[in-house]
C-alpha cells in the first residue's frame, strides 16, 4: 500500500508539468501536438505501474481513415490504456467532471479533446457538434458509451449520445473492448492492483443512411453486441 501511495504521488507530481505543456500547445491548431503529450503521459502513468497494453485487431485500422470509437469503461486506467493503444489521432469524450480538477483539468477543459456535461442536455448536444467538426477537421472521437464507469466491470447499457453522433457525422464506428483495467482500479477504490491490459478492435461498423432514433437504437444495439462479445472472449 506504501509503494502504491508514493506511486500515485509521483504520478500527481508528474502531471503537472504534463499539464502545463499541454496547455501550452492548445493554441497550434489540429491538436497533434496536444495528443502526443497525452500519449506520454499515458505511456508514463502504465511503465510507474508496470502495466502493459497489447492491442488486437489493428488490421481493422487500415489507412488514412477515421473512426467513432466505441468502448466499455471500466475504470481511470482505461483513459491511458486507450491513448497507448490506439494509434490514431484519438480526441477523448470525457465528463465535465474532470475539468474540474487543477491544471490537468484546466488542459481537458481548454485543450482539444471534448468535455459534456451529461446533466445539461443543451451543453450535451454542443459537446457532440464540437465531435462532429472534429471529425470533420480529421480526427477520430472516442467514446466511453456506458456514460460512467462499471461498477462491477460488467458491461453496463449504452447511452445513445454516441450513436446520434455517428450518424450525424456518417463515420464507421469502431468498436473497442477493454479488458482488465476493472481488475486494476475498480470505481470507488483507491487500491491499485496491476494487471495487464487488452484493447480489442473489431471491423468497423458503417453508419451512412442510418437516420432517426430507431436506427441510432439498432445502431446502439449492435456495438453493444460486438463489444460485449469480445470481452468474454
Amino acid at each position: 500500500m506504501i509503494v502504491t501511495l508514493l506511486k500515485a504521488l509521483l504520478i500527481a507530481v508528474v502531471t503537472v508539468p504534463f499539464s502545463i505543456a499541454a496547455i501550452l500547445a492548445i493554441p497550434l491548431p489540429g491538436g497533434r501536438l496536444f495528443h502526443a503529450i497525452a500519449r506520454t503521459w499515458a505511456r508514463f502513468i502504465l511503465w510507474i505501474f508496470g502495466i502493459k497494453v497489447t492491442v488486437r485487431g489493428l488490421e481493422h485500422l487500415g489507412s488514412n481513415r477515421h473512426f467513432i470509437y466505441v468502448s466499455n469503461h471500466a475504470s481511470m486506467f482505461d483513459i491511458p490504456a486507450v491513448l497507448v493503444g490506439i494509434p490514431d489521432e484519438i480526441r477523448i469524450v470525457l465528463k465535465k467532471e474532470l475539468t474540474k480538477v487543477p491544471i490537468w483539468g484546466w488542459a481537458l477543459k481548454y485543450g482539444h479533446y471534448i468535455s459534456i456535461d451529461r446533466d445539461n442536455p443543451k451543453d450535451a448536444v454542443r459537446s457532440l457538434e464540437r465531435a462532429v467538426e472534429t471529425i470533420r477537421n480529421g480526427a477520430s472521437v472516442l467514446l466511453f458509451a456506458e456514460g460512467t464507469r462499471s461498477r462491477d466491470g460488467a458491461l453496463q447499457p449504452f447511452k445513445r449520445g454516441a450513436f446520434s453522433l455517428a450518424a450525424k457525422a456518417g463515420v464507421p464506428i469502431m468498436p473497442v473492448a477493454i479488458k482488465g483495467t476493472f481488475r486494476i482500479l475498480p470505481k470507488g477504490s483507491w487500491k491499485i492492483s496491476p494487471a495487464d491490459v487488452e484493447l480489442v478492435l473489431d471491423t468497423p461498423i458503417a453508419t451512412h443512411g442510418i437516420t432517426g432514433k430507431e436506427g441510432e437504437l439498432e445502431l446502439m444495439e449492435r456495438v453493444h453486441r460486438v463489444v460485449e462479445k469480445n470481452l468474454k472472449k
